[in-house]
């Protein structure tokens, strides 16, 4: 896969990703011209984010049944569908079934994940998910700062139609710059798929690798949604455009873990694994520092994104690998730990924050970051889980291959 189409695939990560998370920085003015109440204006994003999970285990799995290009461009034309009618709606049940509609399509991240393993060699695979999931962490963390940015200055709706627009150009540009991707074997039945899906917990190296995004998103989730709550009040005081400049350092953190994928093509994912997990860990120490220090702060947010990162892209590496019949379910699969974690931070950093202050925000994430080190430390007995097959050893590599599950 050459650069181009690497590049198009973060955007396309990039783009279908922001659309689940566009809403957080514009709540307030959103639920208030759609007629929502303060207390019920979580539910604005909670909608994507319940259909992003739906669309995991529904949708991501056609990756292994139909053409994955095809695929691709489908699922961005339904989420610019979604995503206009958000942009339009005059009553909220209309913004809601918009949202829920971008949401469940926006899992064409993992659709595009799943491609780009599929039509890497080996020892370029981790490359390119690496290259590829950066566009997930951009779209992310930009989305804070872009948002506002439109936000201020054409309101909220144009957002909505900013993000419609890049998704149906998108859709049509994956048609024309992306080629189909092979398939070795017969294509399986959509409901073969969808039930083999329950098979895969049974299997040791994706079981272990899920509980560590599990636990490794739960901690990210921590800190992203409830940061803004300590920023804003005393002693700092910041406004939403300056809060959402450090989204700008979590930028920096998750792309200076690109390398992380040709770390895992050497065969290096366990190793990366652990140190990534006790780097956020210890990257906790720096944010708790919130109240006395900023600077501490952006340091501590650089590196956790920075071990994040590079864990979730040698994650995904070793599963790919291991289970290279069926990318996309494995894939769909493993990104329901991560939104299952990602809710749990969100939803316990509020409460832990309102109880005990930024101190028991950072004790919660710090937790949640010790648990995924534990659960890695716990496999410890599979050698070199993620180490490519060498070209050399022919049909025997794969047979020998220590990421294929057991």
């Amino acid at each position: 896969m050459n650069g181009w189409r690497r590049s198009l695939l973060a955007v396309v990560c990039g783009v279908a990703v922001a659309s689940v998370y566009a809403a957080q920085p514009v709540l307030e003015p959103m639920g208030r011209d759609l007629g929502v109440s303060a207390e019920l204006a979580g539910w604005i994003v909670a909608t994507g984010q319940f259909g992003y999970l739906a669309g995991l285990v529904l949708l991501v799995p056609l990756g292994d049944v139909v053409d994955r290009r095809r695929l691709i461009a489908a699922h961005l034309a339904v989420t610019a569908a979604g995503l206009a009618l958000t942009a339009s709606a005059s009553a909220a049940w209309a913004a809601f079934a918009g949202l829920a509609t971008a949401g469940a399509f926006a899992v064409v991240v993992q659709t595009a994940v799943a491609y780009a393993a599929s039509v890497s060699p080996p020892s370029e695979r981790g490359r390119n998910i690496g290259v590829v999931t950066s566009g997930v962490v951009v779209g992310i963390l930009g989305a804070r700062v872009v948002t506002g940015t439109l936000a201020d200055a054409w309101g909220w709706r144009s957002v909505y139609a900013v993000l419609a627009a890049l998704s149906l150009g998108l859709a049509a540009l994956a048609l024309l710059a992306l080629p189909p991707a092979e398939r070795p074997g017969p294509r399986p039945r959509y409901g073969q798929v969808v039930v083999s899906l329950g098979a895969l917990f049974g299997q040791r190296v994706f079981l272990t690798r899920g509980l560590v995004a599990f636990f490794l998103f739960a901690s990210f989730g921590t800190l992203w949604s409830g940061l803004s709550l300590p920023l804003a009040a005393a002693p700092w005081q910041l406004s939403e455009s300056r809060i959402g400049l450090f989204g700008v350092a979590g930028l920096a953190g998750a792309l200076g873990a690109a390398r992380a994928g040709r770390w895992a093509d050497a065969g290096r994912a366990t190793p990366v694994t652990g140190l990534a997990l006790a780097l956020l860990v210890v990257s906790w120490a720096a944010v708790a520092q919130l109240p006395w220090s900023l600077w501490l702060l952006a340091a501590g947010i650089v590196a956790l994104d920075l071990a994040v990162q590079a864990v979730h892209v040698s994650n995904q590496h070793v599963l790919t690998a291991a289970f290279a019949d069926r990318v996309s379910s494995v894939i769909g699969g493993y990104m329901v730990f991560y939104s299952l974690g990602s809710a749990l931070g969100a939803a316990a950093t509020t409460a832990a924050f309102t109880a005990y202050g930024w101190a028991g925000s950072s004790l919660l994430g710090a937790g949640f970051a010790v648990c995924a080190l534990a659960v890695w430390a716990a496999d410890g007995r599979t050698p070199r889980v993620g180490a490519a097959p060498r070209p050399e050893a022919g049909g025997r590599a794969r047979a020998a291959d220590p990421a294929r599950p057991r």
